[in-house]
């Protein structure tokens, strides 16, 4: 990304800034660029031209302009303020990331010490009143502590407990990108900073029992989740989630559990602190039959839920071992059409 930016940027005013100066100092791969420039505007569309990417405003407040490319990177073009790039530095959240380089190449700005910090392992802020400035910056202290195992300085850390009220004031996306992106130590770090409550968030032991991003937050917030305008996928793997209960050994109740819960059964299980069954679930599902023993226009009913409760119990019952042919499904459809299960 840099040579593109460079070829249509020479002889312009062009800082690299933020996490891709802090990434290259950590030797971290440089998935995203952020680069100050006089027309973010101008400099995203001809940066877009030349790599085929994708040109749109990011902030029409802030002038800021970002280009997608088409490998899922980005590159971030924002307005480089009258004066010095120490102007815009001084506007950041934390040192590591108020650190710049010349486009072209040349010395690093460093004014706020940032790569000492880097080289002592602390997340420190910029200026007091940074997490006022742009409260999404106390969940983003949490989550670069985590993912960089940074520690966050005493000063910096007694800020973010001063302003921690505020942090329900971004938008629900921002806060929601954030969130994804912690493991469960970031999440019990939140709590205790006190962060994630006023969230409606909270921590029990089923945190720890499975290991993504989408399972800790049904662990962590649960119901409330909704509140956030997460996918309706998100919201399907969450109430699959809560309604699990552990199901018993045989093979309905494992059948039982799958229907309620797959694709995500073994997670689930987990949720429901019977992950010790999940050899069952994975038999379950090697042995589940390509082909059902009959389709809903061979019932010979007229179309509507009645359908889809036969051909459930049918299943079920070839399941548990009760029914094995078409035939022996037929004969249960028209012995129970129209009938109600007495056993759930």
């Amino acid at each position: 990304m840099l040579e593109p930016a460079q070829e249509v940027l020479a002889g312009q005013e062009a800082w690299v800034v933020g996490g891709a100066v802090r990434d290259e100092l950590l030797g971290r791969e440089l998935v995203d660029l952020d680069i100050a420039v006089r027309d973010p505007r101008q400099a995203a569309r001809a940066f877009a031209k030349r790599s085929g990417g994708a040109p749109f405003a990011l902030s029409e407040q802030h002038g800021a302009w970002r280009v997608a490319l088409e490998d899922g990177r980005t590159i971030d073009f924002t307005p480089l303020p009258e004066g010095s790039i120490e102007d815009d530095l001084a506007k950041r959240d934390f040192t590591l990331n108020a650190i710049a380089r010349p486009l072209a190449g040349g010395d690093r700005v460093d004014p706020f010490g940032g790569r000492a910090d880097l080289e002592a392992r602390r997340l420190r802020a910029v200026g007091e009143s940074v997490f006022r400035d742009d409260p999404l910056r106390l969940l983003r202290a949490v989550r670069l502590e985590d993912e960089l195992e940074l520690q966050l300085d005493d000063e910096t850390e007694a800020l973010v407990r001063r302003d921690a009220e505020l942090v329900t004031r971004p938008a629900g996306e921002r806060i929601l990108a954030e969130l994804r992106r912690l493991s469960a130590g970031g999440f019990r770090r939140l709590d205790g900073l006190g962060l994630l409550a006023p969230l409606g968030g909270t921590i029990d032991d089923r945190l720890d029992r499975w290991d993504s991003w989408d399972y800790r937050l049904a662990a962590v917030f649960g119901d409330g989740l909704r509140r956030f305008p997460v996918s309706n996928e998100l919201r399907r793997f969450a109430a699959a989630l809560l309604r699990a209960e552990p199901p018993q050994l045989d093979a309905r109740s494992i059948h039982r559990f799958r229907a309620a819960t797959e694709p995500w059964a073994l997670e689930a299980l987990a949720f429901a602190g019977a992950s010790e069954l999940g050899p069952a679930i994975e038999q379950a599902r090697a042995e589940e039959p390509v082909e059902p023993l009959l389709r809903g226009d061979e019932l010979d009913l007229p179309p509507g839920p009645e359908i889809g409760r036969l051909l459930a119990e049918i299943a079920e019952e070839r399941a548990a071992g009760t029914i094995a042919t078409r035939e022996e499904a037929l004969d249960y459809a028209r012995r129970n059409a129209g009938a109600v299960r007495q056993d759930g």
